[in-house]
């Protein structure tokens, strides 16, 4: 039960915009854009990064990360915890560990977190009467990746110093942001050469059902989904995790399926990692922790 309030905390409260005020930063500067507009979803926040020394004369890869709120500052986050993306990132480019790299960080939208998140293409892969059940759902992440391919991803690429080709660009997220992370390589491959899913939410519900049975049917949904859709050629680079507390104990029962799914579909260590981590719990602190093992399997020289 502490799990399913856990997840119904990060569901209704993750998403809420809580401060205007531009994030404090160990390293690095951040552009905010108020009010992105766009043709298919809700204007929203978003936060370009750019490391210590950030020049036109050089080239930049770029990862796109969902909850864009909740990366750099936790003043301002509604947990008071935060990514620490500013200190990781910098930690590793000053170490020479990774390319060079900028962070576009998309903020979510109040009461639309999971709409736009959840891999829609999935529920074609239900039995029935489970799949009409779902039709009748919101689901908005196809028009949330339009939003990232055709408009926001154009305007990053045009005024900043980046490497366009789908090798220099990524997506991360957490949770359901790890479900939209992987959905976009596998609708979007020609556009993103990788994926970190950290605490990916399998399980698909957010609602009693899966704390009853988490490798449910949406899971097994999703895996045929993955199955089907997951780039060939060329593989794409795949990062998962999770962690053995609070909700990320759920996944125990459902990564190892997932990722039976990506042996089966040829993917080996070269494209594709899965990382368990002991009494890791599924917030931002967790994430912290760990977000220089994505960062690096993505970026690494």
């Amino acid at each position: 039960m502490r799990a399913l309030l856990l997840f119904c905390m990060y569901t209704l409260l993750e998403m809420s915009n809580l401060s205007a005020q531009t994030p404090k930063l160990s390293s690095g500067t951040i552009t905010r854009y108020e009010k992105f507009a766009s043709n298919f979803v809700e204007s929203r926040t978003v936060d370009v990064w750019l490391p210590d020394g950030y020049t036109s004369k050089k080239k930049y890869a770029v990862i796109y990360m969902h909850d864009g709120q909740m990366l750099f500052d936790a003043s301002t986050t509604w947990n008071k915890q935060e990514w620490e993306v500013d200190e990781t990132m910098g930690k590793l480019l000053k170490e020479g560990k990774i390319k060079d790299c900028i962070v576009v960080a998309v903020w979510n939208i109040n009461g639309l977190r999971r709409a736009e998140y959840f891999p829609k293409k999935a529920i074609d892969y239900l039995e029935e009467p489970e799949r009409s059940k779902a039709q009748n759902e919101q689901f908005l992440a196809d028009q949330y990746l339009q939003f990232l391919v055709k408009e926001l991803k154009p305007f990053i690429d045009k005024n900043y110093a980046t490497r366009k080709e789908a090798a220099s660009t990524f997506l991360m997220g957490s949770s359901m942001g790890g479900l939209i992370s992987l959905y976009g390589v596998c609708e979007y491959p020609e556009v993103f050469g990788g994926a970190a899913c950290l605490s990916i939410h399998s399980p698909l519900l957010t609602d009693a059902r899966v704390m009853q049975n988490p490798d449910n049917e949406y899971a097994a949904a999703l895996r045929a989904y993955v199955s089907e859709k997951l780039p060939q050629s060329p593989k794409r680079k795949i990062y998962f995790d999770y962690g053995t507390a609070t909700l990320d104990a759920l996944y125990q029962q459902t990564q190892p399926k997932l990722d039976a799914s990506m042996e089966n579909a040829g993917y080996t260590a070269k494209h594709w990692i899965t990382k368990k981590f002991e009494g890791a719990a599924h917030d931002e602190i967790a994430w912290a922790k760990r977000l220089h093992i994505p960062l690096t399997f993505l970026l690494k020289k």
